[in-house]
């Protein structure tokens, strides 16, 4: 594993909130993780992303050395906390966000909620926001009864972002329009665990998908054929040359 920076910690609300940084250079490219990862998944990309500029990544509350959440960890929530820490860090707007999985609902609103400080949005096999709802709509009574007493036996925070998805939903639909601005999807094809997957499902993930990348006039799919739901580790070649077609965009416009 690549050694990585030296991690820094700053205070957002009274709630001490873990980061790094790498390079330098502006536009800040700012990387958010999927729910319940570590900053430490981005190991494979961060020395090539702190060639092409600065580089910002860190733990939300309740991971690493973070601290837990005092809110319901909402879309909003945790979008207000990455602005506040990127403001703590001294990293001026606009930013490319690099984000995977539910990292993706944080970005989306980001942009929409700040447009004019976002250049760019690069998102690692993300979901649309309606799909990841109607997943969670879909679970049976059984499913619905398991989820419970795990989080019983587990004293589990009801805090925790994945139990705030339908409101992260409901905030990025309340929104402003998604900005013009340079949008790539990387998407892994096959799927997570396909087999586990009716067609149906499948389906509406590909034209949630195509919505994604759709929200932007800039927007683009890229489907990946070996990635996998972690590009960054699988193939993070393609997430960099994502991230840097990204900054050309930017440069050229």
């Amino acid at each position: 594993m690549s050694t990585l920076p030296p991690k820094l910690s700053a205070a957002i609300d009274g709630v001490p909130m873990e980061y790094l940084l790498a390079g330098s250079g502006a536009p800040p490219i700012v990387l958010i993780n999927d729910a319940g990862a570590p900053l430490e998944g981005w190991y494979k990309m961060l020395p090539a992303l702190a060639a092409l500029g600065t580089v910002f990544a860190y733990n939300r509350c309740g991971i690493g050395n973070s601290g837990s959440a005092r809110e319901a960890q909402t879309g909003a929530a945790m979008m207000e906390t990455l602005r506040a820490l990127l403001f703590k860090a001294d990293l001026a707007p606009p930013y490319v966000l690099v984000a995977h999985a539910l990292g993706g609902l944080i970005a989306n609103l980001f942009a929409r909620s700040y447009a004019g400080e976002v250049a760019a949005v690069v998102w690692l096999d993300a979901s649309a926001p309606e799909e990841m709802d109607a997943r969670q709509a879909r679970q049976g009574r059984l499913s619905q009864w398991l989820r419970r007493a795990l989080d019983l036996a587990q004293d589990r925070d009801t805090l925790n972002e994945t139990g705030q998805l339908s409101r992260s939903v409901e905030q990025i639909a309340e929104a402003p329009p998604f900005p013009d601005i340079p949008l790539t999807l990387l998407c892994a094809a096959p799927p997570m665990l396909p087999w586990l997957t009716s067609q149906a499902e499948l389906d509406a993930r590909v034209a949630g998908q195509r919505r994604l990348a759709a929200l932007s006039p800039r927007g683009c799919r890229v489907v990946t054929a070996g990635s996998g739901h972690f590009p960054q580790l699988s193939e993070p070649e393609l997430a960099l040359a994502a991230v840097r077609d990204a900054l050309a965009a930017i440069s050229r416009r």
